[in-house]
């Protein structure tokens, strides 16, 4: 046994916060709203008024979550039961709030059945005094009867049946449903039909709004079968949720029927997303807010946005934790889920940790950038097209529901007989489901070492772990080492008369919980992974009157929120049994201004705060979204009008390209981005048409330009942005900077090559006139940290030396050049030098040195319907240009229709068509 000189303070406390000396730091949901006393508290949620008239708000949420908030029985002959369903209970407050009279919308739930439970036959009723019997379809109004409902058969985990081995002699148990065509129950539609009338009419009721059931599963002749309903689940369960709690596998099978089957779960979990969208889709109006939660229906924003178009209004919520970039791109369908939320317009995380590794995922794996506020905070991702914005806030819970509840005489009754069971000890208080995130192994070593190292207080504390069944695979695992643990501490330290582990494996009442979380001492949660604890908040909520301190650990969502809670490593025991020693010793008064923090932040942040900021957060980014001025896309039969018109008027046409993410996508490495065989044949025809005026404007230098484009001798060739030219007709290129001072260069040269030690991955391009660093082969954060600390010095050196030189962002990329030449320099001398006007002009480019040339055409004095300025990326992007294109093969798409080589309505009917459904 260790020995230990006393339990350290708050201060001494290795891996946790002092929070007695911390400031106040409010929740990011605070400052929306002013809460007085908890039970006179009446958040105002945001309403369809709050919204820009322009969005034309129907005045009503569809909330998509994976469950219905009940559990279904059916009996044969077309009989239902609902039972409400357990967990998850902060999501389906938020939800039903939602439907609250107080809030001003009209809701929607959709969610799936789940598993339908068989019910056995009612059994003839007899005689009562009391009178009156149970009928068939009656609503049952609490969980308490839940218990009467006798499931005859499993359809979650198969039944065993016993067969015999080839041998003859041995009998086994296989997993099987047997042969009998009646052993698996089918649904006729009426009763479907009957089913969702009852919850309509029961959800109304019961303050849900319209509840509308997803139906999932094989329909032959009218009949749907509900057997094997675990195939949903699969790919969530199985693939997401393990990596999203950074369970990553340690060996891949390398069998073929493994990867066979993750493709099954995936095809799965499609038809599950699109199932939810089938029954969106028929409740759908224009105006709607839909708000998805959690990992099943991550494809979900994707597919209705198919469905429903752009104008569609998608919220989604994680509830769960979002791992790592270095964790989430093992999965294999890692770009398709990103796509698939990035439909969304606007995302929402339980805390900035996890709102920062999503938005690092889709800059490592999908090469979008982020956009930023005005405080240098990211706000958003910047996809091919759109914009979504992405949040961090913390879900709460009821605080009003959960005080009426726990303050209840039952409750008062239930507590007496825990203090009486427990007398002149102190009570720890755990509540986890089994699996192994949740930490309950952890807890129960930290407590082991916790009485080892202060022997003082064996006999003076009891802890109470309720611990509820798990669905997931390795939950008999930790139920047998929790159980082997509680053996091993109770005969350590126990006796005949006291075990100091009480371990409960079960489901608890509420009435039951509240009182346990009201007499505890101190609540300890010491989860591995988790995204938002609300055993914690309901906790801190229950300790209203005693103060009981919480122990909290750091690698729940919740830990960012309840930064006043005592905050630990479950995995360092030692620091786990100093927690527990410390928080046990402390006096009334330090318990209470401990307390204090955490329950004015638990009562000020609660569900309803928290549904009104999403809807606030998403009706900003709407309005924002609406009312800001986006580029127009090339409407392109008017652009193919106004050639045609400049080529019957005999007028010059003049075209003005950018090379790299214009005509050709943006590749990891420079020298991959060879001109496809359709750019140069469709660049190539453009500039042999009569009339026509085609150059390349490019930041390339002359080599790669000669090399790939210079055999069109028709073309006009513009070098490393504006430095070389070579006219059309000609092989000859002209130096506009070769009068220039270049000693500059070895100054640039020695910059970027210290820049270039310190950065793995970057690398210097030196041309004949511009220096260029490139990093988009480096980590995007640390390539993006580095830029712009190489050109704060870069700029600062040639302004003092004097050097009459720019340094240039570009993609991944700093360029120092000189300031005399420029793109907007060549197209205004292209436009000047022209004997006579152009009659038609297209100029296209996608980065910062390409507004140059928009900015010089526009103030060119030319009619306005004749000039086309596009750039290539979002409608959102900040840009001079008058109109925009999503990505380089639209721009090669538009050469093709003035060549003629593709028409206007085969790019209309492509476009209408859009993505395959998923």
């Amino acid at each position: 046994m260790e020995s230990s000189t006393g339990p350290p303070s708050l201060r001494q406390l290795a891996g946790i916060t002092s929070s007695s000396s911390k400031p106040f730091r409010p929740s990011p949901l605070a400052t929306a709203t002013s809460i007085g006393a908890v039970h006179d508290r009446a958040t105002k949620i945001v309403g369809p008024s709050d919204g820009h008239e322009g969005l034309k708000l129907s005045g009503r949420v569809i909330s998509a979550a994976c469950f219905l908030p009940y559990s279904l029985g059916y009996r044969r002959g077309g009989e239902w039961d609902l039972f409400p369903r357990r967990g998850s209970s902060a999501l389906y407050d938020a939800i039903r709030n939602l439907s609250s009279d107080a809030a001003p919308w009209e809701t929607t739930f959709v969610g799936w059945t789940g598993e339908i439970h068989e019910l056995p036959p009612i059994k003839p009723a007899r005689s009562n005094p009391t009178g009156g019997s149970k009928s068939s379809g009656q609503f049952p109004i609490s969980a308490s009867y839940a218990p009467q409902m006798t499931r005859t058969k499993s359809y979650h985990v198969p039944p065993p049946v016993p067969l015999i081995k080839h041998d003859g002699n041995r009998m086994t148990m296989t997993a099987d449903y047997g042969t009998q065509e009646d052993e698996e129950i089918k649904i006729l539609k009426d009763d479907r039909d009957e089913l969702e009338g009852l919850l309509s009419e029961k959800g109304k009721a019961a303050g849900w709004g319209d509840v509308v059931p997803v139906w999932i599963g094989g329909d032959e002749d009218g009949k749907m079968s509900i057997g094997g309903v675990d195939r949903w689940r699969n790919y969530a369960e199985r693939v997401i949720w393990p990596l999203f709690h950074y369970i990553v596998p340690q060996d891949f099978s390398p069998h073929e029927g493994s990867a066979l089957q993750e493709r099954s779960w995936w095809r799965d979990y499609l038809e599950f997303n699109n199932a939810f969208a089938d029954a969106i889709m028929k409740v759908y109006k224009p105006g709607d807010i839909v708000w998805i939660h959690d990992y099943h229906l991550l494809m979900l924003p994707e597919i209705l946005r198919q469905r429903a178009g752009k104008d569609i209004y998608i919220g989604l919520f994680m509830h769960a934790p979002w791992p790592s970039s270095e964790i989430f791109k093992v999965l294999s369908r890692r770009k398709a889920l990103l796509s698939g939320m990035l439909s969304a317009n606007m995302l929402a995380f339980q805390s900035d940790t996890y709102k920062n590794h999503f938005t690092s995922c889709c800059k490592r794996l999908l090469g979008y950038t982020e956009s930023y506020n005005a405080r240098g905070n990211v706000t958003g991702v910047d996809t091919h097209g759109a914009h979504c914005a992405v949040e961090a806030l913390p879900i709460g819970i009821d605080v009003e529901k959960l005080l009426n509840a726990a303050e209840s005489a039952s409750i008062s009754a239930k507590m007496e007989i825990i203090k009486n069971a427990y007398v002149g000890r102190q009570i720890i208080v755990g509540r986890d489901r089994l699996d192994s995130v949740r930490g309950v192994v952890q807890k129960l070593r930290a407590f082991e070492r916790f009485l080892d190292l202060y022997p003082e207080f064996i006999g003076k504390v009891v802890l109470i772990q309720v611990t509820s069944p798990s669905s997931l695979s390795q939950s008999s695992t930790i139920e047998h080492q929790v159980a082997e643990l509680v053996s091993h501490i109770n005969g350590k330290y126990g006796s005949l008369h006291f075990s100091p582990v009480q371990h409960y494996p079960q489901y608890l009442e509420p009435e039951e919980y509240y009182a346990l979380l009201r007499v505890a001492d101190l609540g300890l949660i010491t989860s591995v992974r988790d995204g938002m604890n609300t055993t914690s908040l309901e906790y801190v909520v229950c300790q209203k009157d005693k103060h009981g301190p919480v122990i909290l650990s750091e690698f729940t969502g919740t830990a960012e929120s309840l930064t006043d809670a005592v905050i630990v490593n479950p995995t360092n025991t030692r620091g786990v049994a100093d927690a527990i020693a410390t928080c046990l010793s402390l006096t009334d008064e330090e318990k209470k201004h401990l307390h204090g923090k955490l329950y004015e932040y638990v009562t000020t942040n609660t569900v309803q705060t928290w549904n009104s900021q999403f809807l606030n957060k998403l009706l900003a980014e709407l309005s924002y979204q609406s009312t800001n001025s986006m580029t127009p896309e090339l409407n392109r039969r008017r652009f193919l009008e106004a050639y045609q018109a400049a080529e019957e008027g005999k007028g010059k046409r003049l075209f003005m390209f950018d090379y790299d993410g214009t005509l050709t996508p943006i590749v990891t490495d420079p020298e991959m981005a060879i001109p496809a065989d359709k750019v140069v044949r469709s660049i190539k025809r453009l500039a042999q048409e009569e009339g026509n005026q085609v150059w390349i404007i490019s930041g390339r230098d002359q080599k790669f330009l000669e090399e790939w484009l210079g055999h069109i001798g028709e073309l006009g060739l513009s070098a490393e942005h504006g430095c070389f030219m070579r006219m059309p007709g000609s092989d000859t290129w002209e130096n506009l900077a070769e009068s220039m001072d270049m000693s500059w260069q070895k100054v640039v040269m020695e910059v970027f090559s210290r820049y270039t030690e310190r950065t793995q991955g970057s690398f210097i391009e030196r041309k004949s006139v511009a220096v260029t660093w490139h990093y988009r082969r480096a980590d995007p954060e640390h390539g993006a940290f580095q830029a712009r600390e190489c050109m704060a010095e870069l700029s600062n050196l040639m302004n003092e030396l004097g050097h009459e030189v720019e340094v240039m962002t570009g993609k991944a990329n700093l360029e120092v050049r000189p300031k005399f030449v420029n793109k907007g320099e060549i197209a205004r001398k292209l436009v000047e030098t022209s004997d006579v006007p152009p009659g038609f002009i297209w100029c296209a480019g996608d980065d910062t040195t390409d507004e140059d040339m928009f900015r010089a055409l526009e103030k060119a004095d030319l009619p306005k319907e004749t000039v086309f300025t596009v750039t290539v990326g979002p409608a959102s992007k900040e840009t001079e240009a008058n109109y925009h294109l999503l990505e380089p093969a639209d721009v090669v798409e538009g050469i093709s229709l003035l060549v003629g080589t593709t028409t206007l309505e085969e790019i209309e009917k492509a476009s209408g068509e859009g993505k395959p459904s998923l």
